[in-house]
């Protein structure tokens, strides 16, 4: 397989990720979530969808990076597999949160996906440092997300 194709795949599969939460979180925004008390740093609705669209191409490409070293290398295969159990988390988080409406499930989720995240890191940065460093925004951008599911959790 080309490695634009490789490319290509690897971004069309992260947005697609993206797409699975969205058609949990759409729905909701207008109706459960407008009820919820927000804490005052909550950001305008408006950011998530152009912010998690960067990071999802960002996730694209950085999976790319590590997928064209070969799956034949066995770090190479452990890296992938880290990489796609916390794409798992990522729609899963939307699935809990958005489409069960449960704030106490989502907050659990995306631990458990900022963990996977740091170990998606980790196993990059020993492929290619450029893969590591482009997930670097996601963690932190899911690091502000941790900390408002929490914040939700306190307020409602």
């Amino acid at each position: 397989m080309s490695n634009i194709l490789k490319l290509v795949i690897s971004v069309v599969v992260c947005l697609a990720a993206g797409f699975v939460g969205s058609i949990f979180t759409a729905d909701a925004i207008p109706g459960w979530y407008a009820t919820l008390n927000k804490p005052e740093f909550n950001p305008p609705n408006w950011i998530f969808a152009p912010v998690w669209t960067t990071l999802y191409i960002m996730m694209g490409i950085s999976f790319f990076l590590v997928w064209k070293e070969g799956t034949g290398n066995a770090l190479v295969k452990r890296a992938m597999t880290v990489f796609i159990i916390q794409l798992i988390l990522n729609m899963l988080w939307s699935i809990v949160f958005f489409g069960m409406q449960s704030i106490s499930g989502g907050l659990v989720i995306i631990i458990l996906l900022w963990i996977a995240i740091v170990f998606t890191i980790i196993r990059f940065l020993k492929i290619s440092s450029i893969s590591g460093i482009l997930l670097v925004p996601y963690l932190l951008w899911v690091t502000f997300a941790s900390v408002l599911n929490f914040f939700f959790y306190r307020l409602n």
